[in-house]
């Protein structure tokens, strides 16, 4: 091809757009999880932690007789059972999550919503578990885990309970302090709420209260759920309030980790997209310098020849000229 038809199609010649649906988990799934493998096994380091911390034994509060006042709620069973909660803060998120994927195809999203979830899910249980077995407060219905006959019975000495219950029972009785369900709860559906203001550019400006609707509905779910505990006697209302405030908390640090704010105008992708199309951009400007390069070089090389020949057949009609009345002279037999 000639330099001519180089120059044509450096001109007209485009970079191919980035296309969203060509990040799926088959073509780069094991390429994002590599990058985040440390990542992965902190949260494996935190599930480890959570199930120590389920075992061990809560701090035994003392609990003297005229305390029992506000400790003789009903033991009742629970609204919402324990198997519910990773039900509502886990997989109810993650359903949301892999309906975009499928709409978008872009596994940079649907990895680090993941990721995201579970680390404010599983951060938020590791600091409601280390708080609970640290304080040991009794629950509302501690009296009837306690005395299941509804005898109390106390030291004479120093007055503390002497449980004749369940030693199960009676070890959750001393786990009131903060509320597992309604942090876990708001940690994980907190977290839906950031991800859908993202998504659905709920701060766009455009006064759209339905959008507001859509996000605040997760965390109505949650008070529902941090409700429940307080209705069952599980909880005193300030446990309940401490779950719902670390949940949230932690499930924003933890959405701002990967996402930008939703109120941004990239608020509806990870960081990681956005470093991504960048890296990808410049890779493609150097190679567009590189043939830019080699054009200009094409062209000086092009125009270097030229210019020889040019020279060249120049001297040659000089030369041609300045010995042809030599030539002449000698012919006719003149002498210099």
């Amino acid at each position: 091809m000639g330099s001519q038809g180089m120059i044509f199609l450096a001109r007209h010649t485009k970079m191919p757009d980035i296309d969203l649906g060509s990040h799926t988990i088959q073509s780069h799934g094991f390429k994002v999880a590599k990058v985040h493998k440390h990542d992965w096994l902190i949260l494996l380091l935190l599930v480890v932690i959570e199930a120590i911390l389920l075992i061990i034994e809560p701090f035994h509060r003392f609990v003297g007789e005229d305390m029992m006042s506000d400790m003789k709620y009903p033991l009742k069973g629970n609204t919402v059972p324990f198997w519910a909660v990773p039900m509502i803060a886990i997989v109810f998120p993650f359903v949301i999550f892999l309906v975009f994927y499928f709409t978008r195809k872009d596994v940079y999203d649907f990895h680090h919503a993941i990721l995201g979830l579970l680390f404010a899910v599983l951060l938020t249980a590791v600091i409601t578990d280390a708080i609970k077995d640290a304080v040991g407060r009794p629950r509302p219905d501690f009296f009837w885990r306690c005395f299941p006959n509804g005898k109390g019975d106390f030291d004479p000495l120093t007055k503390d309970v002497i449980c004749h219950g369940d030693k199960a029972v009676i070890k959750e009785g001393y786990k009131s302090f903060p509320s597992g369900h309604s942090s876990w709860s708001f940690a994980g559906l907190s977290f839906l709420s950031w991800y859908l203001a993202g998504k659905i550019r709920a701060f766009d400006r455009r006064g759209h209260v339905a959008k507001l609707c859509i996000i605040l509905f997760p965390f109505l779910l949650a008070a529902l759920v941090a409700i429940s505990r307080v209705d069952d006697y599980w909880h005193h209302w300030q446990d309940v309030f401490t779950g719902a405030l670390i949940g949230s908390i932690i499930a924003s640090f933890c959405y701002l980790q990967f996402f930008p704010y939703p109120n941004d105008t990239n608020g509806w992708a990870p960081h990681s997209f956005f470093q991504m199309m960048e890296e990808r951009n410049r890779g493609h400007s150097s190679a567009q310098r590189v043939n830019s390069f080699h054009l200009q070089n094409s062209e000086i090389g092009a125009s270097f020849m030229g210019r020889n020949s040019g020279m060249e057949s120049t001297e040659s009609s000089s030369h041609e000229h300045d010995t042809t009345p030599v030539l002449d002279a000698m012919e006719t037999g003149r002498k210099y």
